[in-house]
């Protein structure tokens, strides 16, 4: 039903599909708006309640104690398991649907560096994949030890810094990267995935539907850090992922993305216009549209163990890594993909 341009969900939805947005909506606001609400409901028990601000104490010395964490491998499996089944990522998931996918199998004795694109604006293909076990992502790589990677300043933030550590997650930072390269896996697994959506919040801005642009050409790191641990690479496409939101949109240089570029200098984060769709309407509102997004896991490509990789060694893998990525993309978009003829790749340079 559309009244004045806005269309209105039917109401006699199935209540299965009702909890599936309510699901995706939740980790939406969770995720989009946790850092405020941490440091909001923070600042209320501080100031506003009589016993539990003592309680807080405690917590901010554990907070203290517990601060590296997150560049040292993050929680133990023991910890994030019960969170990461929870039948609440089932609904989220089911509520797109996800899909994951691999295109072969990977050696389960080995380490290895997944570089995952687009970003989109909240990696929901990504969060679903590798951040729950509602994809059954350790059954499809079974023997990884699997550790998704986000910005570490949500680690920053109480009481919604936990949220992250018990899906498993780990700070984005070089420290955090290498320690989890370097270290062996934890028993009962024998290999190792480190999940990283490399684009980051450059992504994140030029994330439009139909579109993939993607910030890779411009990042060379990750491949410097797998060469000096000799960990081999794995391109990760997410299709659909870009589709899930309406943004407005500038290119680099206009005024708009130098206002957004400078405000994120200050809080890591740019600030977005963006709309998806509301609980009972399908025309606005910011729970993502109900679209497939599937996230297909390419073949990992090699790399020695040099320790001083020179500029050339980086730059002639990243370009191996580049060409697979666009092999990935052109092999499946297809599968995946509308008019997938008209849509290509694009790196920004």
């Amino acid at each position: 039903m559309e009244i004045l341009g806005v269309k209105f969900a039917p109401l006699n939805v199935p209540l299965k599909r009702r909890l599936q947005t309510l699901a995706a909506a939740t980790w939406t606001f969770a995720i989009g708006f946790g850092d405020i609400w941490g440091y909001l409901i923070t600042a209320y028990l501080l100031l506003y309640t009589d016993i539990t601000r003592y309680f807080l104490l405690l917590y901010f010395l554990w907070m203290y104690y517990d601060w590296d964490t997150c560049h040292r491998g993050g929680r133990t499996e023991l910890l994030t398991k019960v969170v990461r089944n929870n039948v609440f990522w089932r609904y989220f998931c089911n509520y797109f649907p996800l899909k994951l996918v691999k295109t072969v199998n990977l050696n389960p004795n080995k380490s290895y560096l997944f570089i995952c694109v687009p970003h989109g604006i909240l990696s929901m293909g990504i969060v679903g994949s590798f951040a729950t076990d509602a994809m059954d992502c350790k059954k499809l790589f079974p023997g990884l030890e699997l550790h998704p990677i986000t910005l570490d300043q949500h680690f920053k933030v109480p009481l919604f810094r936990e949220c992250v550590y018990f899906l498993g997650f780990c700070a984005s930072s070089v420290r955090s990267l290498k320690h989890l390269l370097s270290t062996p896996p934890k028993k009962p697994y024998t290999g190792k995935a480190t999940i990283l959506v490399v684009g980051g919040m450059s992504e994140l801005m030029e994330s439009t539907p139909g579109t993939y642009r993607i910030d890779v050409k411009r990042r060379k790191g990750f491949v410097k850090l797998a060469l000096k641990h000799g960990t081999s690479l794995v391109p990760v496409l997410s299709f659909g992922e870009t589709d899930l939101y309406n943004q407005i949109y500038r290119p680099e240089g206009s005024t708009f993305r130098r206002i957004q570029n400078y405000i994120r200098s200050f809080i890591g984060i740019p600030p977005v216009v963006v709309w998806g769709r509301g609980f009972f309407q399908y025309s606005f509102g910011l729970i993502p549209k109900r679209l497939p997004v599937t996230v297909v896991v390419g073949s990992p490509i090699e790399l020695p163990k040099i320790t001083d990789p020179t500029p050339e060694e980086i730059d002639t893998y990243h370009d191996k890594f580049t060409k697979q990525l666009i092999e990935l993309f052109e092999t499946q978009k297809h599968n995946y993909i509308k008019n997938a003829e008209k849509v290509t790749l694009e790196f920004n340079v």
